[in-house]
């Protein structure tokens, strides 16, 4: 037994040589300060450029006070799921705060976004249903597909005419027909064509989800992101997020219509069988909110400084997934390639990881930047210098 238990240890150690000679083994890096612009790695002062954290709000002075001022009160954990012990009033007051912001008649917390498409998806959608689903969405959209029993279809990435298609192709064969969408891509910083799934939604009697934890606090006039960036408020069935990115905290969400929120509540096994949300984070995601609602120049900063690093690398020579988002993808290709380029990048002072398959597809590693609204002028200038060292070492461009 123990000899079969140890083969079994060989072959594993075997795969992860072999991920190590195609440049696809990952690890655990171990930073040593907050989610600033300049941070410290292992020891080393780097300049940040590759955190979900675009707003800075994670280390907000009020942000954090309110984490401090709500664990004081409540203590560090939640003690249990939201059905038994664990519904604070602060839960409820953010769940309020989200459907407001969001244009809806109700909102549910989750623990994390992972959770809340994953419990989302695979309460809603079962034996008889069907999923129609972008081939670029996020994996925990894809994991609640799978976990769904409900037929998947997956459609070419923002493709319209292949959705429409397959609209037309399956009308009336299922009960319910759900079409799932991240706001914006988290891998490429593409918005999704809303208005084009909206109609199509409505045409042929769909629902339309929309994960938009990359979109919440960045775009929008008040920052509820790709909704309400497309005036589409009330006509998106289901707007799921997290508070993790601009919001700076932790927790997932869901927002939409009372009825589905209570049924989440009743049949989400992630949200049944969770444990609440602890308080300290639940504070801070007030506080952020209440920022972003309150403060649009904090964004209008965010977004210019995207533009600025976008074009500035436009400008060297660098293949570019076209966007406007935070979220800029520098192509590079090969999975080696991209991580020696991130490597080369980290020695001269920038962090930013290489991104390879599975994540992306073969052939499409690259360095996955995302700007802040806290990086200073000069800090990007001193990103741009060091990509087009780097890239002119490794032949990316000219």
């Amino acid at each position: 037994m123990f000899k079969q238990a140890l083969s079994q240890e060989e072959s594993l150690t075997k795969e992860l040589d072999l991920l190590e000679q195609h440049g696809l083994r990952r690890t655990l890096r171990t930073v040593e300060t907050g989610a600033e612009p300049e941070i410290v790695v292992e020891g080393k002062k780097l300049l940040l450029l590759s955190t979900n954290n675009y707003l800075g709000l994670a280390t907000h002075p009020r942000v954090k006070a309110k984490a401090i001022e709500a664990v004081q009160h409540f203590g560090t954990g939640s003690g249990g799921s939201r059905l038994i012990t664990g519904n604070l009033r602060l839960h409820e007051e953010l769940e309020q705060t989200i459907a407001a912001w969001k244009g809806t008649e109700a909102a549910r917390l989750f623990s994390c976004g992972y959770l809340a498409n994953v419990g989302t998806i695979s309460a809603l959608a079962g034996k008889g249903d069907l999923v129609l689903s972008d081939e670029l969405n996020h994996a925990s959209i894809i994991d609640g597909c799978r976990l769904s029993k409900a037929s998947t279809m997956v459609y070419r990435h923002v493709d319209m005419d292949d959705l429409r298609h397959k609209l037309r192709d399956t009308r009336g064969q299922y009960r319910r027909t759900l079409i799932v969408t991240d706001g914006v891509f988290s891998m490429d910083g593409n918005i999704a064509p809303l208005p084009e799934l909206v109609s199509l939604a409505e045409q042929y009697g769909a629902w339309l989800m929309v994960d938009d934890a990359h979109g919440t606090g960045v775009l929008g006039d008040t920052g509820a992101g790709s909704v309400e960036h497309f005036g589409l408020s009330g006509r998106v069935h289901l707007s799921v997020g997290t508070l993790s990115k601009a919001c700076g905290a932790e927790g997932g969400y869901v927002a939409g219509s009372q009825t589905v929120i209570e049924y989440l509540l009743n049949r989400a096994r992630s949200f049944i069988f969770q444990t609440a949300l602890s308080p300290g984070v639940v504070a801070a995601s007030l506080e952020a909110i209440h920022i972003i609602r309150t403060e649009p120049a904090l964004r209008h900063q965010l977004l210019s400084n995207a533009r600025y690093l976008r074009e500035g690398l436009q400008a060297y020579g660098f293949r570019l997934i076209e966007g406007e988002t935070p979220i800029i993808a520098v192509l590079i290709g090969e999975a080696k390639t991209a991580v020696r380029f991130s490597h080369r990048l980290e020695e001269a002072g920038v962090y930013a990881p290489a991104i390879r398959p599975p994540t992306v597809p073969e052939g499409m590693s690259r360095i996955r930047c995302t700007v802040m609204a806290t990086h200073t002028t000069a800090q990007l200038d001193f990103a741009l210098a060091q990509f087009k060292q780097v890239g002119q070492e490794l032949g990316v461009i000219s």
